[in-house]
């Protein structure tokens, strides 16, 4: 029974999916939820959580399979299209028209949704404003940045006053300035408007913004409650510890995630090592290297990553090889895999990247990092050679990228931001296909695919469609494709883009590996706690160069030596903007 103060009621709300030979999957099974009036509340969970189809089913996009779901006291079946006139839904992929201008865009929904002409100007002006769109409203909205553009989709699913706001996943793949000012705008209508809001996200920051927050995972709810509730789950388990002189944060998080006896999460924080123990006693690796760790208070990460541990396998066990490759020696060589000077890129009139000089060495992993539109996809492309420079020069594992592309493709591995795999041929028919590609005689193929496969937890996906895969999976055989001409460099477009963060603790544990086996990694992410991971960095913004070095030297620049990344990525990007740099 639905009361007054809630705007979403699931009892025994369950969703599953035929597939073909018969079989089906279950998308949510038998959950119970409850979503109160006028407050932000989240779900998180890891991929194939269930997320999306919760969303979905709220929105009346689809039938619940059994139990009963009310929106707004109505049923979500029954009365379908009264929910839909007074909710809104923002999609992971929201419905833009690019060839049309912000204005345009903003006119459609209007339609759309039936808003009557009168009270458009006034709603428009304050969309507008909040959104800082009110100077592009001719400009194509395929023309903005990518934060624009979410801040735009935000402005078309808000042209009603509606009575709840459905989220999904709104700020994957924006970068740290336009998230924070996306969600100062949500939080500002949740006050002004009583908006009742129920948003998905993979960032535990913002859920930590919610009033209430659900955990969602494999169709199951594991826990649900405040931030301070899931806070909790690792009272007094949380220490952090700093590692030793001229050791990467990365190296010494391998190590105690290693020890699965003893730790249950490390994640590097603040220039040093964040961990949760699964009990009192002390870590073994801590104890042998005199390393003393000191009580850390626990933050709603920390309460998730424990509820994930316990409802599956979690992070994936160490291989010897990567144990071995944590002795191998911990910094980079002095030999340079990446030589860039003056490089500049015009498109036009437009300067996309302006005179950029810098190196990256033999198993260093170097950071691209930038606000969106700041000319970071520009130099990625440029480095891989999928795009010319203007002028400059740029080489890559001792090759001219001007006089010889194809030569220096062949040291290269590339991993794109969205899968771009065969999604129809299965695991081993792409590894098969793309060591054909690169040429590699069928005894070296069979014996990487099986090398790959096995390092990559593959081995029993190998008949599955590629297209079948959990997210997580898709980035490995992802991985695995890239790897398997043994590439001296690999490049990797925001790979973590969605993923929870038990993926992407697997996913960093690989790379501290193939880094500390000498493959130089290149990496574009907005997740900025991944800067952490980086031997050095670089953040853009409008094409110029404004930081480069290793965490701790930006930190000790900054003055900020605890300061988390997120806040150093937002104080250099606006401490240049007022100076007038690269504007």
């Amino acid at each position: 029974m639905t009361t007054l103060d809630e705007v979403i009621r699931a009892e025994k709300l369950h969703k599953a999916f035929r597939l073909g030979g018969g079989k089906t999957i279950t998308a949510l099974d038998h959950i119970d939820l409850s979503v109160k009036k006028g407050q932000l509340t989240a779900v998180i969970g890891p991929d194939g959580a269930g997320k999306t189809t919760l969303m979905r089913l709220i929105a009346g996009l689809m039938d619940p399979t059994d139990g009963s779901l009310t929106v707004l006291g109505k049923d979500s079946v029954k009365d379908a299209e009264e929910i839909q006139s007074r909710i809104s839904y923002m999609p992971q992929k929201f419905g833009l028209y690019e060839d049309l201008t912000v204005q345009e865009n903003m006119d459609l929904y209007a339609d759309l949704h039936g808003v009557p002409k009168e009270t458009r100007p006034a709603r428009y002006k304050k969309l507008l404003e909040m959104m800082g769109l009110e100077r592009f409203t001719g400009r194509f909205a395929g023309k903005l940045s990518g934060g624009m553009k979410q801040k735009l989709g935000l402005a078309c699913t808000l042209v009603r006053s509606p009575d709840l706001l459905l989220l999904d996943e709104p700020t994957v793949g924006v970068d740290p300035l336009s998230r924070r000012e996306l969600w100062e705008i949500i939080k500002q209508f949740v006050k002004d408007e009583n908006l009742s809001v129920f948003v998905s996200t993979a960032y535990m920051n913002e859920a930590e913004m919610a009033s209430e927050v659900y955990v969602l995972h494999e169709g199951h709810v594991l826990a649900d409650g405040t931030p301070e509730d899931l806070c909790r789950i690792a009272e007094n388990r949380c220490f952090t510890v700093s590692p030793e002189a001229g050791v990467p944060t990365r190296i010494l998080q391998a190590h105690l995630l290693d020890d699965m006896d003893h730790v249950v999460d490390a994640v590097p924080r603040g220039g040093e090592v964040h961990f949760i123990t699964k009990g009192k006693d002390p870590v073994p690796y801590l104890r042998a290297h005199h390393m003393e760790a000191r009580p850390a208070e626990p933050k709603l990460e920390d309460g998730f990553m424990i509820l994930l541990r316990k409802a599956e396998k979690g992070i994936l066990p160490p291989t010897e090889e990567s144990k071995k490759a944590l002795d191998l020696g911990s910094r980079p060589s002095q030999e340079v895999n990446i030589r860039v000077k003056n490089l500049v890129k015009k498109f036009g009139d437009f300067t996309a990247v302006a005179n950029t000089s810098f190196e990256v060495h033999k198993g260093e992993i170097f950071g691209l990092l930038g606000p969106n539109g700041a000319g970071k996809t520009t130099t990625f492309k440029m480095l891989c050679g999928l795009l010319p420079e203007t002028s400059g020069f740029l080489s890559v594992a001792g090759v001219d990228l001007r006089k010889a592309r194809t030569r220096a493709r062949a040291n290269i591995g590339y991993v794109a931001q969205k899968f771009s795999l065969y999604s129809n041929m299965t695991v081993i028919e792409n590894m098969e296909f793309y060591g054909g590609v690169y040429g590699l005689p069928p005894k070296r193929m069979k014996e990487r695919i099986k090398e790959l496969s096995e390092e990559f937890y593959l081995s029993d996906r190998m008949e599955q469609k590629a297209g079948d895969l959990p997210g997580g999976y898709k980035q490995r055989l992802s991985m695995a494709c890239a790897l398997l001409h043994e590439p001296k460099i690999l490049f990797l477009d925001e790979p973590t883009s969605g993923i929870d963060p038990l993926a992407r603790r697997n996913f960093w544990r690989q790379i501290t590996t193939l880094a500390a086996l000498g493959t130089t990694i290149i990496i574009t992410t907005h997740f900025m706690e991944e800067a952490e991971y980086c031997d050095r960095f670089m953040i853009q913004d409008n094409g110029h160069l404004l930081a480069i070095g290793s965490p701790s030297d930006i930190r000790k620049e900054l003055g900020r030596p605890k300061a988390d990344m997120d806040d150093i990525f937002i104080a250099i990007v606006e401490r240049a903007r007022e100076k007038g740099e690269g504007a």
